[in-house]
């Protein structure tokens, strides 16, 4: 059966999330305070990358799901989190083919030249690579014209990238 070209969750399973993050206290993830100043969205507070959440978790589950303490790896100046031991041996494994485009940053923002966080709940998963959105609104546009708006991104990105310190 051929892969989708993309999957996407609606705004469900971020109710879902959005919960669950709340629950656990961890309801204090606000886009738009996320760190601009690296190269990757992470947590300037605790060093996680994607505020902690399990990057393998968006290709295996298809859902955004917070990683534990219990299964941590120190990557590239960060601190990344897992669901499991096999998501932390699947990532080190082959760590590019999880990380998200853009740095974790929201593509729509980049294309108009400005580093917004996604947000690690708000995701696509096209052609087999992550997506970061700040908002659900700016999923949605992306979601609209994929291939154009990505291409413009990947144009835009390199100015983006050097505003942003290593």
């Amino acid at each position: 059966m051929p892969k989708p070209q993309y999957r996407i969750k609606i705004l469900s399973a971020f109710a879902v999330v959005s919960l669950a993050l709340g629950l656990a206290g961890l309801h204090s993830l606000p886009a738009r305070s996320a760190v601009t100043t690296e190269l990757l969205v992470s947590d300037r507070h605790s060093g996680l990358a994607l505020f902690g959440f399990d990057p393998v978790s968006y290709y295996i589950d298809s859902a955004a799901r917070a990683g534990s303490s219990r299964f941590e790896v120190s990557f590239g100046g960060l601190t990344w989190r897992f669901r499991s031991e096999a998501n932390r041996a699947a990532f080190m494994a082959q760590p590019g083919s999880y990380m998200p485009n853009f740095g974790g940053y929201d593509p729509i923002a980049v294309v108009r030249g400005v580093p917004l966080a996604g947000h690690p709940a708000v995701f696509a998963i096209y052609r087999e690579e992550l997506f970061l959105f700040a908002t659900e609104e700016s999923r949605a546009e992306f979601m609209q014209r994929p291939d154009p708006l990505l291409q413009a991104a990947k144009t835009a990105w390199p100015a983006v990238r050097k505003t942003l310190l290593p």
